[in-house]
């Protein structure tokens, strides 16, 4: 059990941080939740759903104004007209992601835009015909590759290259990626990993995994619903193939909204590169003469398939126009500096009653700690709950992790010695 003293070191140490935090400003452009009691949250769960902008409610009405007054004109009327509206929101996307602004598109959910890609990507041939992915693959990625396998009338039981941890670890490490990769580089025909892993939140080497595989003309693509606004990408620089995220998470544009996609400059520029096409897709010039007569637009926007739902990319407009005020680089600093406050308190108040399952070195990780609870008869989903009850608001994740993410734009380092605290009482009983 932790000394008072302890407390009280920490206590300062979070009011210190959070006095100097160039970033406090924007926790007020946030809504964050109310408990029973009328509370505000702590809200350590952005990796699951993003908290709500309030200036979202603004940016939505004012696409539901255009869309009484105007109808259908509204498709080219107005400041904002919705037939080009996903531009609007390109060039911060593309800031975020680090790619080109021919390389990023908004459209559709992330798992749709994953079996767009590899439609493109994922072509099988006599000898190059596996997919390698990690073994806690998000369910929704492990089901899009079976899928997709059996698509192409194969056997995912032996098409599959599933990646496992370390022995006695949840990580896997860069190296064993590579090794993997080596292997079976005369058989693999895509690689599909996450940024981030949902799991355990370690942040996966893009770049040397990219550099590996086209050593040996293996495409790769990265799921990044973990990882786009989390931490630093730079996909156009590491040559990634191609990507896909969803815009709910860590961009706060609320529950289901449209997905991002990224497809690399030297992909997106052939108009005659293999994809499964719609109307949107095709060459804005041409697009309303009603010909069926496909040429895409040489940019990511080729593989859009419909005109995308305007009152979804309000929201993401709402958010990212926040992203553009705060800085992504400003951003995943604070985050650092969080995450590092809250592995601190962990260490300094509870040590070896729970365990960090994310890495601690701060380049592998982005806001997310997974926890797991070490002591004997203290079951760590009854721990998740008191957390609840003390409107403490993380997730849980089976068999046994509690995912606490405390994100930049909203939370602060008082709230993170809050958490330490209640939890070392939970332990306590």
């Amino acid at each position: 059990m932790s000394s008072t003293i302890d407390f009280e070191k920490l206590a300062d140490r979070a009011r210190e941080l959070d006095a100097r935090d160039p970033l406090a400003r924007f926790r007020d452009q946030f809504h964050i939740p109310i408990d029973e009691n009328g509370n505000q949250e702590i809200y350590f769960a952005g990796n699951s759903l993003g908290l709500q902008p309030k200036q979202t409610q603004t940016f939505v009405l004012e696409d539901l104004e255009s869309w009484k007054t105007r109808g259908v004109r509204g498709h080219f009327e107005g400041d904002l007209p919705w037939v080009p509206y996903h531009e609007f929101v390109t060039e911060t996307m593309a800031g975020i992601v680090g790619g080109r602004n021919d390389e990023v598109v908004m459209m559709n959910s992330l798992t749709t835009n994953l079996h767009l890609m590899m439609a493109t990507f994922y072509r099988p041939d006599t000898t190059r015909r596996k997919i390698l992915l990690e073994e806690h693959a998000f369910p929704s990625d492990h089901y899009a590759v079976e899928s997709q396998i059996r698509w192409h009338n194969l056997d995912p039981a032996s098409e599959m290259v599933i990646l496992s941890p370390e022995k006695n670890s949840e990580l896997i490490s860069t190296d064993r990626i590579l090794q993997a990769i080596d292997y079976y580089r005369d058989s693999l025909a895509l690689v599909l990993l996450p940024g981030v892993q949902y799991y355990t939140g370690q942040v996966f080497d893009m770049s040397r995994i990219t550099q590996a595989a086209q050593h040996y003309d293996i495409p790769v693509g990265f799921d990044l619903a973990h990882a786009a606004g989390n931490v630093k990408l730079e996909l156009h620089d590491w040559n990634v193939d191609f990507a896909v995220w969803c815009s709910y998470k860590y961009l706060n544009s609320g529950p289901g909204s449209v997905g991002g996609c990224f497809v690399n400059q030297k992909h997106a520029a052939l108009s005659r590169k293999f994809r499964l096409a719609g109307w949107w897709g095709q060459d804005k010039q041409s697009r309303f003469q009603m010909e069926n007569r496909f040429q895409a637009i040489p940019t990511a926007e080729g593989w859009q398939l419909s005109n995308p739902p305007i009152l979804s990319l309000s929201a993401v407009r709402a958010s990212l126009d926040l992203f553009k005020q705060a800085g992504i680089d400003n951003l995943i600093s604070k985050s650092k500096t969080l995450t590092g406050f809250l592995v601190e308190c962990l260490d300094e108040l509870i040590g070896d009653d729970v365990e960090i399952v994310t890495p601690r070195e701060a380049s592998q990780r982005g806001c997310q700690l997974s926890l797991k609870i070490k002591l004997r008869n203290v079951d760590g989903k009854s721990v998740h709950r008191g957390l609840q009850d003390a409107a403490i608001r993380t997730d849980w994740r089976e068999p046994n992790v509690i995912r606490a993410a405390p994100v930049p734009f909203y939370n602060c380092y008082w709230e993170i010695h809050q958490f330490a605290k209640q939890l070392q009482q939970l332990l306590a009983g």
